[in-house]
């Protein structure tokens, strides 16, 4: 069970708002596009300035990312804008913004920027196993218990604490930690279910 099992009730709640923006003429690409960007904007703000009250704009941010993101895939299945550039930009705006965003936490006092490097090269290693296991077996696998969603929750929550109350800072350690090795277990879970499904 992760946050991906709730995908198609948030996107029911997009839905009038994504066929507003087709009709506006806006495209996949364009809004993959735009949360890359934003997400760099505020992963940029967030390590120029590393002051623990700004960290509260990550749950903020990766909420409307994760929203970003639901509607350029809807505006892509729905509106028949499906295309070779928009499944590149896609994992690319994923991995990239995920790094823009999490690496800010190692320029925070207190915090290891070498855990914290570590947590994103394994949440890379997700998507590759994700993407693996698509080559192999023709579906794209989201399984967790650290998907995408929940590391945005995850990482989310984080910086709130972090904001309300900075003397928790030194805790930011052992939550990647633990993080670590949830991606880790994705890894294995993605990998595995490459596996368990037959070749022909």
């Amino acid at each position: 069970m992760t946050l991906y099992d709730i995908k198609p009730q948030f996107q029911n709640l997009l839905r009038p708002l994504v066929a507003r923006l087709y009709s506006r003429g806006v495209t996949a690409n364009q809004v993959t596009l735009l949360a890359m960007v934003l997400s760099l904007l505020v992963g940029g703000i967030l390590i120029c300035v590393p002051h623990t009250a700004l960290f509260a704009l990550l749950p903020l941010f990766l909420f409307f990312r994760m929203a970003l993101n639901a509607i350029d895939g809807m505006l892509a299945r729905e509106f028949n804008q499906q295309s070779v550039m928009g499944a590149v930009l896609n994992e690319v705006g994923d991995i990239v913004s995920d790094a823009s965003l999490y690496l800010a936490f190692a320029f925070l006092a207190g915090v290891s920027p070498v855990v914290v490097v570590l947590v994103v090269l394994l949440s890379w290693l997700t998507e590759f196993c994700g993407v693996l296991a698509q080559v192999l077996t023709g579906t794209r696998n989201y399984r967790g218990p650290l998907g995408k969603s929940d590391r945005a929750f995850l990482f989310g929550a984080v910086g709130l604490v972090i904001a309300i109350w900075p003397e928790y800072i030194p805790w930011v350690n052992h939550v990647f930690i633990l993080a670590a090795l949830l991606l880790v277990w994705t890894c294995i879970n993605r990998c595995r279910s490459a596996m368990e499904v037959p070749h022909v």
